[in-house]
């Protein structure tokens, strides 16, 4: 008779990330590194736990990718996983942008940026397009909001994490302007534009999380209008999971206008999304 071999429970941090990612459509490449650095904060403190030699790396990192592909949602988890891990004491994130770092004059970037170092220790701060920070030359505050970020990086490094983000062509530059900059990144995560099939994926997870239904008509309606979206450099396809929730929030108006001429009241009539409601709603949205 073979004896069964009892695995061990897995580390209820683990246990946590993977249920988390695990609601996240596509992504997995992002979701391996991450999986890879929270593994070695759990294994970096059971070496401290015994006695072992244990290192302590800045988690700051760089997010490259197009609005809308989960950076924001990616960080929130992160800050959540690493206070379980007691690497951060409030798991909190912050998300600013220049406006809210720059100042009107000599100091008062510094000062700004200072407060909301402040208000971020113990979390995360997630700097949106980031690069921004460097667009104004060599006399704008931007570089005194970089320069007081910077110092503050290796101070505080022990209970605060910094992430800068953005578009992945725009951030790749900013960094060369600030060679001193990209070496205190030591992670660099990559989020890719999602396919026509993550998509779809997410548009039928928006719709069950809002108790909405699509017809198989309206289904290939809408992956229809997503194929040619992804294809048109113009269009605003490019902002992912938010064109995603912008296209379906068209469409339930559209299905609202409906179902009060028609009079259509019932359970199964206020679920329903049909190929109309779809034809309409993206009339309004273009």
């Amino acid at each position: 008779m073979t004896e069964r071999v009892i695995e061990p429970p897995l580390h209820p941090t683990w246990s946590n990330i993977e249920r988390e990612f695990s609601l996240l459509v596509g992504l997995e490449d992002v979701k391996e590194m991450i999986k890879h650095i929270v593994a070695w904060s759990i294994i970096n403190q059971k070496r401290s736990d015994i006695g072992l030699s244990a290192d302590h790396h800045a988690l700051h990192m760089l997010f490259r990718g197009n609005p809308g592909t989960g950076k924001t949602t990616v960080a929130r988890i992160m800050a959540k996983q690493l206070c379980e891990l007691n690497i951060l004491s409030k798991g909190h994130l912050i998300e600013v942008e220049r406006a809210d770092l720059v100042g009107e004059y000599i100091g008062h970037t510094a000062n700004k940026t200072r407060e909301l170092i402040k208000k971020s220790m113990g979390g995360i701060l997630f700097i949106d397009e980031a690069y921004s920070l460097a667009r104004g030359g060599e006399k704008d505050f931007g570089r005194e909001a970089i320069d007081t970020l910077v110092k503050h990086m290796e101070d505080k490094k022990d209970d605060f994490i910094l992430i800068l983000a953005g578009y992945g062509n725009e951030m790749d530059a900013f960094m060369r302007l600030n060679p001193g900059l990209r070496g205190r990144f030591p992670h660099v995560v990559t989020f890719p534009d999602y396919s026509v099939e993550e998509l779809m994926e997410i548009t039928k997870k928006f719709c069950r999380e809002k108790e909405f239904t699509l017809t198989s008509a309206a289904t290939d309606r809408i992956t229809v209008y997503l194929r040619k979206a992804i294809h048109n450099k113009h269009s605003s396809a490019k902002d992912n999971g938010r064109f995603v929730r912008n296209t379906i929030e068209a469409i339930i108006r559209a299905q609202a206008v409906r179902l009060l001429k028609h009079g259509l009241f019932t359970r199964q009539d206020l679920m329903m999304l049909t190929e109309k409601d779809v034809m309409e709603g993206l009339k309004e949205k273009d």
